[in-house]
């Protein structure tokens, strides 16, 4: 557990979240094997914790009272093999998301925010998904719809102006230009399933032919040149669902 780290500014404050979110993603997302693994009954409360370096972990509860920083939901091992584990894992990023929120106005707190400041920290942390809404695809539906809604926009538009003439003949490089800005339109509102992140035209991206969610190859460490040789790609999460459960 980190010590004696101190963000001061709302930027610092917001770097802080997002470093922790994407730890905590990472956790019930790609690394999912492990966190269940590690989320063993038969041991003593357990809380998972997402640092701002991206790094989660799961451990006993600080002993220190009261503790340095707001603490993470306790026990969460022992509901683990009570119920469905997507369940489970939509129980914990629930928590997850709700401290996440809870260390952020500490800091907030601590350091004196004021109206403005509070509400703008605010503001930029709801421009993200939750890690609900991430681990339960809710996220990528959401931008779907949205995207839905303004291509069906675009595409009355263009209807109504198809009398319209074309002022000149478009180049090659020209046309392969107007390709790549459609394309980052089109995805641009995609979320990584893995890291919440959007779209970005000029990273590599994987899709699950399972549950069909986008990750960046990064996240789930797939290279270009590794995925020339998948022929079913079945992300973390997925691949886990195989497993039997008691």
């Amino acid at each position: 557990m980190e010590t004696g780290y101190n963000p001061r500014t709302v930027e610092e404050v917001f770097k802080d979240f997002k470093g922790r979110r994407a730890a905590l993603i990472k956790a019930l997302t790609t690394d999912v094997e492990e966190f269940f693994q590690q989320c063993d009954p038969e041991k003593e409360n357990l809380c998972l914790y997402g640092f701002p370096s991206e790094q989660w972990e799961v451990n006993l509860p600080a002993e220190e009272v009261p503790p340095e920083l707001p603490e993470p939901a306790l026990g969460i091992n022992f509901a683990r093999d009570g119920m469905q584990e997507k369940d489970w894992l939509s129980l914990v990023a629930v928590h997850s998301d709700a401290w996440l929120v809870s260390v952020a106005f500490y800091f907030g707190t601590r350091f004196g925010f004021q109206k403005a400041d509070r509400k703008r920290l605010f503001n930029m942390i709801n421009e993200l998904p939750t890690i609900l809404e991430v681990v339960t695809g809710a996220a990528k539906k959401q931008q779907k719809d949205k995207y839905s809604v303004s291509n069906h926009s675009s595409n009355k538009a263009t209807s109504n102006s198809k009398s319209a003439k074309p002022s000149k003949i478009q180049s090659r490089d020209e046309e392969e230009e107007v390709l790549d800005e459609d394309d980052e339109e089109e995805h641009g509102d995609t979320l990584c399933g893995a890291c919440g992140e959007n779209y970005a035209s000029d990273e590599f991206w994987i899709c699950c032919d399972v549950c069909e969610k986008w990750f960046h190859g990064k996240c789930v460490k797939i290279t270009p040149a590794r995925a020339e040789h998948i022929k079913q790609y079945k992300c973390p999460s997925c691949s886990s669902n195989k497993r039997a459960r008691p």
